[in-house]
């Protein structure tokens, strides 16, 4: 079984003393976001156990800049989180439809949440929410040339409050709250790395 995307092999460097194999997978339980799955696998000393993985679809995350007169301001939702029990203020994003691309995402998902159109959309990274235990990727994207259609479309449990927020105020915020969410850490990381900030 290939060993993942984010195997790295560095020059002659190999690291197949590292390397676990998965001999069998079994779906334990299912619902409508992910699945728990128990893996059993091989450890590089031929030891073996089962471990538990959580199975879920790929996100995408936007990080969407908005030009004012006031100066740049991202686009941002507050929403309930259940996981947490308070509010959140998050850069708008969610999970891939069955078939769609990571841009295709991110734009339906921007739109879907805050009514704005991206003139130009482009992928600035990806990360594993958590490689311990779960299966998925998360892609990030910074959204430009925005056009407010005025129109949300949310699903019917998302209650959303779109917001425009100064970088600055991000900046600051980030890791206080209502700026919870470590993902979004993640996305804001990425956008400075894009914009040379460091």
């Amino acid at each position: 079984m290939p060993a993942g995307p984010f195997l790295f092999l560095e020059g002659n460097m190999r690291e197949d003393g590292l390397i676990w194999k998965e001999e069998s997978r079994k779906k334990i339980f299912d619902c409508r976001l992910f699945s728990i799955l128990e893996s059993y696998c091989r450890s590089p000393n031929d030891t073996a156990g089962t471990y538990t993985v959580i199975d879920a679809a790929d996100w995408a995350i936007v990080v969407p800049v908005l030009e004012t007169p006031q100066g740049r301001k991202f686009v941002m939702v507050r929403q309930w989180r259940h996981g947490s029990r308070c509010l959140s203020l998050e850069f708008p994003g969610g999970v891939f439809e069955p078939g769609e691309n990571p841009a295709e995402a991110a734009s339906r998902e921007l739109l879907e949440e805050t009514g704005y159109k991206p003139g130009s959309i482009r992928k600035i990274g990806e990360f594993s929410p958590n490689p311990a235990i779960m299966t998925n990727r998360v892609h990030f994207f910074l959204a430009e040339d925005l056009a407010d259609t005025g129109r949300k479309e949310p699903d019917a449990d998302e209650f959303v409050e779109t917001e425009l927020v100064s970088a600055a105020e991000v900046f600051e915020g980030m890791g206080k709250p209502p700026y919870i969410h470590a993902l979004m850490g993640s996305a804001l990381t990425l956008y400075l790395q894009h914009e040379n900030r460091f």
